[in-house]
């Protein structure tokens, strides 16, 4: 079976990950357990698959690099893939994302979570372990501005995973190797671009992040996600990515531009089955601010404990609340996207000399606005290739 096939068995299967290994059958996961499927995979296919899947202009980058990230609609499912070389030849993992346009309903996530997005500038982090559905989250509050406000949003992400329709709003998507060079460079252009709005996919960077700060900071309201299990540690991993003698005042910036910190987990329902997302939510009062500036974020932890007229919640109060849920709404993974753009990915890696022609982007300018011009670049150097043999068993 090839790889669109693999998907399309993964998604009627309800899996999340599809992992494709040379010499060993394919595994998914499904509901967070990984189970394995079918016959060992041959090297050569996967081989050829992922020259396929990468384009013969990117693959010299995948053979300097031995790695290499997109994004890419297959078989109606919208995939985040990374193909990368292991000790068995060319591998890949594959994120299912969801087909239909995230909102806060459709994840089943607190109503109260709206009221975040309806702030003009600060921050809101969403946090939570790898595969705990931030990425869900994050687009699902950039729907909300998207139904009901008209403001402009810039969306910064490696790759870009959902494409967004525009309503209401005005959207632009970049993907950082493909539109832009790197998160530093996005966000220095993005104070030039005249956002209301703008997501940061990742920070990752002690840089990323502190420019992530300086646009909250000035009058932007900025989604960005970080790695943590709970709000304190998010919070506490972005200050000690700096260096010690700065940590003081980036904790004063942070603690006058935050908003909230989402951090989520999800927990699989057998009685639903299906994965529902348990939050623990931390909103920026006088008090939470005042332990943000002094360093003690230890106590944030009782902050949410007694801050529910605040819209605070702790793991336990949010479990409570999802244990009185009546209303659930249930996927179907074969219902289709909302939206009418063409696939951003059409073309994954970094381009040197776009023509105006050769750029999509998420949906329509408003009419009467025409896009700007795109200037000419520098031509992409290609060296000589470097052949990968694949390896059978």
């Amino acid at each position: 079976m090839n790889v669109e096939g693999l998907i399309a068995a993964a998604r009627d299967q309800g899996a999340s990950d599809l992992h494709l290994e040379p010499g060993l059958p394919a595994a998914v996961r499904i509901r967070g357990t990984l189970r394995t499927t079918g016959e060992p995979l041959p090297a050569k296919s996967l081989l050829d698959s992922a020259r396929d899947l990468i384009g013969a202009e990117q693959w010299q980058r995948f053979l300097d690099r031995r790695s290499f990230d997109f994004s890419k609609t297959i078989v109606g499912v919208r995939c985040r893939i990374n193909i990368f070389q292991t000790a068995r030849g060319v591998a890949m993992a594959i994120r299912l994302l969801a087909s239909f346009q995230a909102t806060i309903e459709k994840l089943n996530l607190h109503p109260d979570l709206k009221r975040f997005v309806a702030h003009t500038n600060g921050l809101i982090l969403i946090s939570g372990s790898t595969g705990s559905g931030k990425s869900s989250t994050l687009a699902a509050l950039i729907q909300e501005i998207n139904l009901s406000e008209a403001r402009h949003i810039l969306t910064i992400e490696s790759p870009i995973e959902y494409t967004f329709r525009p309503r209401q709003a005005y959207i632009r998507q970049r993907e950082v190797g493909r539109d832009t060079p790197s998160f530093e460079q996005a966000l220095l252009d993005a104070l030039r671009e005249d956002p209301d709005v703008l997501m940061v996919g990742e920070m990752r960077e002690p840089e990323t992040m502190r420019l992530t700060l300086n646009a909250a900071e000035t009058g932007h309201l900025v989604l960005a996600t970080v790695h943590s299990a709970t709000c304190a540690e998010a919070l506490q991993r972005v200050v000690s990515a700096f260096p010690a003698d700065i940590q003081s005042g980036v904790r004063a910036q942070l603690a006058d531009c935050l908003v909230a910190v989402i951090c989520q987990r999800l927990r699989f329902r057998p009685d639903l089955k299906i994965r529902v997302p348990e939050c623990e939510i931390l909103v920026s009062t006088m008090a939470v601010k005042n332990f943000i500036r002094i360093g003690d974020f230890y106590k944030l932890i009782s902050q949410m404990e007694t801050g529910a007229e605040h819209g605070m919640w702790s793991f336990a109060r949010y479990q409570t609340w999802l244990e009185n849920k009546k209303a659930w709404h249930f996927v179907d993974p074969h219902e289709k996207p909302d939206s009418d753009v063409t696939d951003l990915s059409a073309a994954p890696g970094p381009i040197a000399a776009p023509s105006p022609g050769q750029i999509t982007r998420a949906g329509s300018p408003p009419a009467g606005r025409t896009p700007p011009p795109v200037p000419s670049g520098t031509p992409v150097r290609h060296d000589k290739p470097i052949e990968i043999e694949p390896v059978e068993g």
